[in-house]
């Protein structure tokens, strides 16, 4: 335990940032996607800022999973069994919670994050996988998002609940709990029973309670949020807190985590300014703010432009607002940069898949989720149009992204593509790279020529990708869903897919003429622009860094954390 650093942090009133998963590297397998990765960027710019800050999320020692893909397309999940001995600490103190009437012991991990500036940030991750605990509770940390929701429940007890115990064992004063997303929501109740148990009024309790917390919603459609019966929170969590108290905040029905949340969270915020207009026409009366999500600007910035930066911008690690001077770095050296991150990411794929993609072949890529919202497949909408789209130029496609095990419709969609990608091997090369992660995505987003993202609207809350794309001159090519509604200019910033989200269109209009721009921008004005006009690419390439990266990053967003949540006057 470096005590220096908890030392340091005893003297000043600390936000405590929740996340069920926190991204630090591939190494750590505790995420699985945009969530856990924002939340390290997160915590990566919290210690580049030098703010008082410590992340809480659980040790998921089998990981989410390693993605396998078999002959037959398809994808089988192995456990991603990791060693914490081999990254983190073991912290000296325990605490418990109560699960159906057991006390499970819980013991946490501190990871050290130490940024360019030596400045550290803490992430605990806790692990209840200790000798005092029953067979069963050793493994409630094991999987992330694992198992049915009575698994899941008994994770949310241990992160909301133990975590905040967790924090007062280590004797931390905490001005603010940042919940990402409702699967910490339980700390809340946490909070509220200590206060009751002060001999304070509710309504002063609720008051102080909302006072300590923020809560950052990410999840624009119903089913997204997590719902308990109050039958199973009966039986987990016993006689912790009067039901009919919860049923004050959380729903008379259902323990909704999202809705308890809102109602014990003094500011609450969607992660994109459509994703607010969505989130309250989902929990009208609510007051939900916009702060739109960023990414760690010197972790997605590929080494090439990273060199290229330290030449033309000293200072743009730190602040990352400075890239707005993109525009003044020669073509000559944007254009060369480019060109070796994808020589990089030619080399990964032929070691990958044995499949050569060529240097000076216009490169598209889709790596995300393997989900069926966010539709990998709408490319293929239409094979001989794709087929004629490849006359004005070669293209070639590189995709990658996992299914949820329990998401069949998404193992679906990975199975699709495969048989695409046989149909259409004589035309266009396509590979599929398994077992997406950070450091694959690190090549993809810095590799590849334009950026492909095609949710079904409103269902994108915000969307990173795209943002990491940005940062290394990759032109977006995008639905205007997220945070691409804020970012794109068209034809300056990148190219938009479908109508605007102002127009009113049937969705049957809206999905043709989403296809129909999925064929006809390639054909008469990306293909023609990359091959005959390598001038205008560029261009647009130093627009999207200087006016997309010096934007949409992780410093700006947590500024406006730290002045509209974080330490704004009482």
């Amino acid at each position: 335990m470096n005590t220096a650093i908890f030392d340091r942090l005893k003297k000043e009133e600390v936000i405590a940032y929740f996340s069920m998963e926190i991204a630090l590297t591939s190494d750590i397998p505790t995420y699985s996607g945009g969530l856990g990765v924002l939340a390290g960027d997160t915590v990566r710019t919290a210690a580049d800022l030098n703010i008082p800050f410590i992340g809480v999320t659980q040790i998921s020692r089998k990981g989410y999973f390693k993605q396998v893909i078999e002959k037959d397309s398809t994808q089988i999940e192995q456990p991603a069994t990791w060693d914490p001995e081999k990254y983190m600490s073991l912290l000296p103190i325990k605490t418990f919670v109560e699960i159906e009437g057991r006390k499970v012991y819980i013991q946490p991990w501190v990871y050290y994050w130490k940024s360019i500036h030596g400045h550290v940030v803490p992430v605990i991750f806790l692990d209840t996988n200790l000798p005092e605990n029953s067979e069963e509770d050793k493994t409630i940390t094991d999987v992330l998002y694992g198992g049915d929701l009575f698994y899941r429940l008994k994770q949310e007890i241990v992160l909301g609940i133990g975590g905040a115990r967790v924090l007062k064992e280590l004797g931390l004063r905490i001005r603010k709990y940042h919940l990402n997303e409702g699967h910490s929501a339980l700390l809340t109740l946490e909070l509220l029973k200590d206060e009751l148990n002060n001999g304070k009024s509710l309504e002063e309790v609720v008051e102080n309670v909302k006072e300590k917390c923020v809560f950052t919603t990410h999840t624009p459609v119903e089913a997204g949020h997590d719902k308990f019966t109050y039958d199973l929170v009966s039986k987990i969590l016993g006689n912790y807190i009067s039901i009919d108290l919860i049923k004050k905040f959380a729903g008379e029905n259902v323990l909704n985590m999202t809705l308890l949340a809102l109602n014990l969270s003094g500011y609450v915020n969607g992660v994109a300014k459509r994703h607010q207009e969505i989130s309250l026409s989902m929990f009208p009366g609510h007051r939900i703010y916009a702060i739109t999500n960023g990414v760690h600007s010197f972790t997605w910035t590929s080494t090439p432009f990273r060199e290229l930066f330290d030449k033309y911008i000293p200072g743009w690690a730190t602040e990352p607002e400075l890239l707005t001077r993109a525009q003044f770095i020669p073509n000559e050296e944007i254009w060369l940069a480019h060109q070796r991150a994808k020589r990089e990411l030619i080399d990964y794929i032929y070691a990958q898949t044995r499949v050569k993609f060529e240097e000076n072949v216009l490169t598209i890529g889709f790596a995300r989720r393997a989900t069926a919202y966010k539709r990998p497949h709408l490319l293929f909408s239409d094979i001989n149009r794709l087929k004629k789209v490849k006359r004005k130029g070669p293209i070639q496609i590189v995709y990658a992204g996992k299914a949820h095990p329990k998401d069949i419709e998404g193992k679906k969609l990975i199975k699709e593509i495969y048989e695409y990608i046989k149909e259409l091997e004589k035309d266009i090369k396509i590979v599929y790279l398994q077992d997406y992660n950070m450091d694959m995505a690190k090549k993809i987003v810095a590799g590849v020529d334009v950026w492909l993202n095609t949710p079904q609207r409103p269902l994108e809350a915000s969307g990173t990708s795209g943002m990491k794309a940005a940062h290394n001159g990759v032109i977006n090519f995008s639905v205007l869903d997220g945070w691409w509604i804020e970012g794109h200019v068209e034809g300056y910033t990148g190219w938009s897919i479908g109508p605007s989200p102002l127009e009113e269109k049937s969705l049957e209009n809206h999905v043709q003429e989403e296809i129909d721009d999925l064929y006809n921008k390639p054909e008469y004005i990306i293909l023609p622009t990359y091959y005959h006009h390598c001038d205008d690419w560029i261009k647009t390439m130093k627009n999207s860094i200087s006016n997309l990266a010096s934007y949409f990053n992780t410093h700006r967003m947590m500024k406006r954390y730290i002045t509209e949540a974080y330490f704004k006057n009482r």
